[in-house]
């Protein structure tokens, strides 16, 4: 849909970390494989054709302005001139899949103006020219290598939560801890191996509550490689909530509670204390679908 000035815009939802990050297998030169987490927090790209640049106004970054170049060669497309301006509930760096967004706002937003259907697999091979990425171009839970940009398994949307979680200070780097996590993979594959399974038999009976216990063991796992401050706290009061499991952003900064039932105000304001107590602003948001 356009606006009366001509618009287009893209859309895509970020993440509240994953579910579950580990190897798919056990193996001496393993992948990383995720299932993240869909929130309901946004990127937004906008294109205005013919239109001005907006002095001041946020443009396209360097990979999404990237990942526009790609999709033009794609389709054997060219370009039209006129205004991007972007807009991003997601902060960068700390685990909530902004750059993967941005990246795939820009490709439905050119798919409204060229009058395209949105393609996903287009979307992965372009977001495999351009970083190591998540699944976010699907309206779906999935199973993803993430170097990869391959699908292994879609998981439906039949499961969600309700979460209460923080942001602890800092930024990490995706790509710079790629062969740390790997080395954490292989010492502890048997592990990974058992928590996978859980989470696929969870997924496939529709009971998010084993699912959060799977995202627990995966969030235990992923202490042991790229520690979070507050989370053997946060583990060690998951029960006085009554909160079914723990999720983390595996490289990055998130940390909180998944409940498979709505959390009520007087949770509300004891969460958001505890949150305090860490150091932190306590931030409620409903993940995945269901």
């Amino acid at each position: 849909m356009t606006r009366a000035d001509g618009t287009f815009a893209g859309v895509c939802h970020g993440t509240l970390g994953e579910l579950w990050q580990g190897p798919l297998r056990p193996s001496a030169d393993p992948d990383i494989a995720l299932v993240s987490f869909p929130v309901r927090r946004y990127s937004r790209v906008y294109f205005t054709p013919g239109a001005e640049p907006a002095p001041g106004a946020p443009q396209l970054g360097p990979k999404a302005a990237r990942a526009a170049l790609l999709f033009a060669e794609r389709y054997g497309l060219r370009l039209p001139e006129g205004r991007w301006t972007v807009h991003s509930d997601l902060p960068t760096g700390v685990g909530m899949a902004s750059s993967t967004a941005d990246i795939v706002a820009v490709l439905r937003c050119l798919s409204r103006v060229f009058s395209l259907p949105f393609d996903p697999r287009a979307a992965a091979g372009v977001l495999s020219a351009i970083e190591r990425s998540d699944s976010v171009f699907l309206d779906e839970f999935a199973l993803y290598l993430s170097g990869r940009h391959r699908l292994v398994r879609r998981l439906g949307t039949g499961i969600g939560f309700h979460t209460a979680y923080a942001v602890e200070p800092g930024t990490v780097d995706t790509s710079a801890v790629t062969a740390l996590l790997l080395r954490q993979y292989r010492r502890r594959a048997q592990e990974y191996e058992r928590s996978l399974d859980e989470l696929l038999k969870g997924f496939a009976a529709g009971d998010p509550a084993a699912v959060a216990r799977a995202s627990t063991s995966s969030a235990v796992l992923s202490q042991e490689a790229l520690p979070k401050r507050s989370f053997d706290a946060v583990l060690a009061h998951r029960e006085e909530f009554g909160a079914d499991g723990v999720f983390v952003a595996h490289t990055g900064s998130l940390v909180g509670y998944l409940f498979t039932g709505r959390i009520g105000f007087p949770a509300r304001e004891q969460l958001s204390a505890f949150f305090r107590s860490l150091g932190h602003q306590c931030a409620f948001a409903q993940g995945g679908y269901g």
